[in-house]
């Protein structure tokens, strides 16, 4: 696909979905989204599960709120939200196929539906609830560039992201629900934040992280939402730890290319040694 090099804006929405409230959150969500879009947003990241909230009390409540992609409700809103504003949209949903459910990402765009990604590494809980993702790795070659996804705890496995880069991923998109990791000192950076940031650097890629807020069900959410450079360094964020916000950074695809070279002796990709370690198997 023709790729347009030109900056645009991206915008990762921090918010509070609330659990079972599908069409509340869906209010919510595109509300974030018109506002983003109005800050002059190409492309805008909404948290994991944006449309059902997190903390399911079993797998009967999951299937109460659990929709086909794309031609369930919560997907069709994005859809017809995504050409309307002639913008992207990526964001977490619950799907259901048949009998199988799946913790999953739709991507949309100014032409509809694109795509979707189901999460690969299930997060404790999520484990007796969710089939485990079995859409592999894909990049999705767009007009604005070449696009990966993950969803949270995905991004703990380097990988991941190593993979995408090998099959052309410029930018990856990334709902979440991060939670308190064990043994964390206060104040600290979270730890979610030097993994993605360390991605980054690593692989010269651009990772946009949207968390959410709020205490579900007992269990507590971090925000710290973050926009990443592919030098690892932030453009945006991080967020509040505790508040509903809306991080804007300029991405410029055109810059990959020379991020990967970090002096005139040494390329990020480039200096790789497969013939020692081998390349990670890219998905389909």
């Amino acid at each position: 696909m023709k790729v347009q090099r030109e900056p645009f804006k991206l915008a990762c929405i921090q918010f509070e979905p609330v659990i079972g409230r599908v069409e509340d959150n869906l209010r919510a969500m595109e509300k974030h989204t018109r506002d983003a879009c109005a800050a002059g947003a190409t492309v805008v990241v909404l948290p994991e599960l944006a449309d059902s909230g997190y903390v399911f009390a079993d797998k009967q409540e999951l299937a109460s709120l659990a929709q086909p992609i794309p031609e369930g409700r919560s997907a069709r809103v994005l859809i017809e939200l995504a050409q309307e504003l002639g913008i992207y949209i990526v964001s977490g949903l619950a799907e259901k196929e048949g009998d199988a459910f799946y913790n999953s990402a739709i991507f949309c765009g100014p032409d509809g539906y694109i795509g979707r990604f189901r999460k690969l590494h299930l997060w404790d809980m999520e484990n007796p609830i969710f089939d485990p993702g079995d859409l592999g790795l894909p990049v999705f070659d767009t007009a604005i560039g070449k696009i990966g996804l993950a969803i949270c705890y995905d991004g703990w496995f380097p990988e991941l992201f190593r993979s995408l880069a090998l099959a052309g991923a410029e930018l990856v998109c990334i709902p979440t629900n991060w939670v308190p990791m064990p043994a964390q000192p206060e104040g600290t950076e979270a730890m979610s934040n030097t993994l993605h940031r360390a991605a980054a650097h690593s692989n010269g890629l651009f990772i946009a992280c949207a968390d959410r807020v709020g205490v579900e069900r007992g269990q507590p959410f971090i925000g710290q939402s973050l926009i990443i450079g592919p030098k690892g360094w932030a453009l945006a964020g991080p967020a509040s730890r505790d508040r509903e916000e809306t991080l804007i950074a300029e991405i410029d695809l055109s810059q990959i290319p020379t991020s990967r070279v970090l002096n005139e002796n040494n390329n990020i990709i480039g200096d790789r040694r497969p013939d020692v370690y081998g390349d990670p198997i890219i998905g389909k």
